[in-house]
């Protein structure tokens, strides 16, 4: 049998404990709440890790770049905005699908030819990985900006309350 029916038959469980490695990463009782909470609006978080199905399918498929930055771009905004995870736990979850993947098939990689298969595969998950890291960093900058632009703006009220600040013309100042 080859790696990607054993990976078309199992997607459910493989998901499954995928997405409990995924929660696993938060604090304990914010893990318990992620777990428990289906309801979306209650729990926006937990509900953007139902794109972990759909991620699935395109690396068993043909890895669309459109299609898996939009359903990452949920999973790692959410991700890279809260600061309770580091950088790593942010994107590591990607990762932890091959440690998902070894454990379900063990018995199977004794047989060369889906060892082989699984290389290859572990490759796309590292793919995977790299654009998670892209969109994470896309999600930071944004933060970042955010962040200077709000200080700026402070900043510049601040200077127009104590009269610091007098308007000049679009010629500048006049003499």
């Amino acid at each position: 049998m080859r790696l990607d029916n054993l990976l078309k038959r199992n997607k459910d469980a493989i998901v499954k404990k995928w997405l409990s490695l995924a929660i696993d990463a938060y604090p304990a009782d914010t893990s318990k709440f992620i777990k428990s909470q289906k309801d979306p609006f209650a729990n926006p978080v937990g509900n953007t890790f139902s794109n972990l199905g759909p991620l699935f399918d395109e690396l068993l498929n043909e890895m669309d770049y459109k299609s898996i930055t939009s359903y990452l771009y949920p999973i790692i905004r959410v991700r890279a905005v809260q600061p309770i995870l580091s950088s790593s736990q942010s994107i590591g979850f990607i990762l932890s699908l091959k440690k998902v993947i070894r454990e379900s098939f063990k018995k199977e990689f004794s047989d060369n030819d889906i060892l082989k298969e699984l290389l290859v595969f572990e490759l796309k998950i590292d793919e995977l990985a790299l654009i998670a890291f892209d969109v994470y960093m896309k999600c930071r900058e944004q933060v970042y900006e955010i962040k200077a632009n709000e200080e700026r703006n402070r900043t510049f009220r601040a200077f127009e309350r104590a009269g610091l600040l007098a308007e000049t013309s679009a010629d500048g100042p006049s003499l």
